[in-house]
Order: structure tokens, then sequence, then C-alpha cells
């Protein structure tokens, strides 16, 4: 069985998270999206939180699985037993960061391969914190985001 990961922060889950996992998940027999609980950064979702999103999202999908995770994540996709670390791109210049983790995870485990999937041309410019940003100044998120995202996002911003 042909198992990935796509790992993330994903804070919060857009819908250029969602269309990578869904295409992802159609290459794969299992694909495990890998919260990542303990980044470098402020987040403002919990780790539960972030995990509840994505499920809510992807609940149609059959061989998806939504993971928390925390260490390596090469490490993570070994424990697991991936083959495949998805990795979203939404511009050349995300190429640059990917490829040093790339490099970086072949020497720890040379067994893992990282896959480089571009998001749906409709999501190039969308990212979380781009979105955390038009939320709290009260635009519109709605055709970016999952409803349940969305929801929460005006939740935390407080505005209707």
């Amino acid at each position: 069985m042909a198992v990935a990961i796509y790992p993330g922060t994903f804070d919060p889950f857009t819908n250029g998270h969602r269309d990578v996992a869904l295409r992802a998940s159609e290459l794969f027999d299992e694909l495990i999206v890998a919260v990542f609980d303990t980044p470098a950064k402020s987040l403002l979702f919990t780790t539960e939180e972030r995990v509840g999103f994505i499920r809510n999202s992807l609940e149609d999908s059959a061989n998806v699985q939504v993971q928390p995770y925390s260490g390596l994540t090469v490490d993570f996709a070994t424990d697991v037993g991936a083959k495949a670390i998805i990795r979203g791109l939404r511009s050349i210049s995300d190429f640059d960061n990917e490829f040093a983790m790339d490099m970086m995870n072949r020497q720890m485990h040379s067994n893992i391969t990282t896959i480089y999937m571009t998001t749906g041309t409709e999501f190039t410019f969308v990212s979380s914190t781009l979105i955390k940003e038009v939320a709290r100044l009260g635009g519109n998120i709605n055709d970016f985001v999952p409803v349940n995202v969305a929801v929460a996002l005006q939740g935390k911003y407080s505005f209707q």
C-alpha cells in the first residue's frame, strides 16, 4: 500500500491546501494530512482545532487521515510507513525553501521521496498568512477557505 503524508501547520487550512490534499489522495492508497503541532511561529488555532477543520473539510475522502505530529517531518513519515512527502507550491519562490528541506530530508532518510504539487491556479495567491490578515480586517474570505474555517476565523476576529 502506497502511503504519503502532506505536512504543514495549516493555520488555517485553505482551499489551496484542500486542493493539493484531494489531488494527492488520488495518487496514493492512503494520504495522511500531518498537522505540525509545534512550529516556531505563533499560531491562531490550536492543534486540535486545525485537525478538526481538516477532518471536516476532507470527510468525504475515504483514504485521507488527519494526524497531529511533532518532531521532524521525515521521521514522522518513516514512523507511519510513508514513501512520499507531498509539498504544495504556490509559486516558484516557494521552491527554494522546499528544495533545501528536501535535501536535508534525503540526508536523514533517503528512502522518502518529496513530491511537489502546485495548487490550482485560482489559489496561487492564497496563503494562510494572507487569509488571516484579510479576515482580521473584516474582508470576505469565503472563496478561499472551507466554510468551517471561515466561521472559526469570524469567531476569532469577532465580526459578522
